[in-house]
């Protein structure tokens, strides 16, 4: 293993899929001429917008969003994580799909969001995925980056539910990618803080590329895509425009901090 640049991408996406992959291919040639060898796409890269317009594009954004991340590895030489795109899931739903593509595009790991964010805020808005969108029935996996590194995969709600993660460190994982669209009101008070939580109770990287700005009508998200270390120290973050979170993933540091805070090795499972 070595120390490697890892960018996380923020992007504003909208109901354009031309203009989004337009955007994100401008971004991975940005990150890819700093150094990058893993790049993180946010979730909805591809497609933010109305529910119904979704479902219309769902059979053919699925796969030109593979293709899309398959021709980006192998043109910019990077292992791409496509952060989140709709798979037709029977007639009026999707599922909401991760796909990690190898810098040669070969497809490494894939992962339904298990976790649906239906939700009441108090701000007035309320998200109901569930409406629309099919929950995955397996847990992430855990995935080599041949030269790099482990990675777990994840997608934004999922956030929020510590024992995914812990699933993800005790199969291996030394880089938890978490790639989502925060909402702006919710993101303001939780994104960076459940972000460190997970890295530092998992002894972990994060990598959280986002979405930011608005999308369409209301939709607003919250930006800061963040790259952290293992200690819980924020190593990067891109703000609140649309740009790159860029910084190392050193296993040799991971390693440093897993053996001074051994965690993970005091658990006792048993007991629970």
């Amino acid at each position: 293993m070595k120390s490697f640049l890892a960018a996380a991408l923020q992007c504003t996406s909208t109901p354009d899929p031309e203009a989004n992959f337009a955007q994100i291919e401008e971004l991975i040639d940005l990150a890819a001429r700093r150094g990058a060898e893993l790049v993180g796409l946010p979730e909805n890269f591809a497609f933010l917008g109305a529910e119904d317009k979704r479902l219309e594009l769902a059979p053919t954004l699925a796969e030109r969003c593979s293709r899309f991340l398959v021709t980006m590895a192998r043109r910019y030489q990077v292992a791409i994580l496509g952060g989140g795109f709709p798979v037709p899931a029977g007639e009026a739903a999707t599922f909401n799909r991760s796909e990690l593509v190898s810098r040669d595009g070969q497809l490494l790991a894939t992962y339904d969001k298990i976790h649906l964010f239906d939700v009441d805020l108090p701000d007035g808005n309320t998200y109901t995925e569930s409406a629309t969108i099919a929950a995955g029935s397996a847990l992430p996996p855990v995935a080599d980056l041949p030269g790099l590194c482990r990675v777990g995969l994840s997608i934004c709600y999922d956030v929020r539910f510590p024992e995914l993660y812990r699933h993800l460190a005790g199969a291996g994982a030394e880089l938890l990618l978490v790639p989502a669209a925060f909402t702006a009101y919710t993101g303001k008070d939780h994104w960076q803080v459940l972000l460190q939580a997970r890295a530092i109770e998992n002894t972990s990287y994060v990598l959280a590329p986002a979405q930011t700005g608005l999308h369409y009508g209301r939709r607003q998200s919250h930006g800061h895509a963040l790259v952290i270390d293992p200690w819980g120290t924020v190593l990067a973050d891109a703000g609140v425009g649309p740009g790159v979170a860029i910084a190392p993933i050193d296993t040799d540091h991971l390693q440093r901090v897993r053996n001074q805070m051994p965690s993970l090795r005091h658990r006792r499972p048993a007991l629970f």
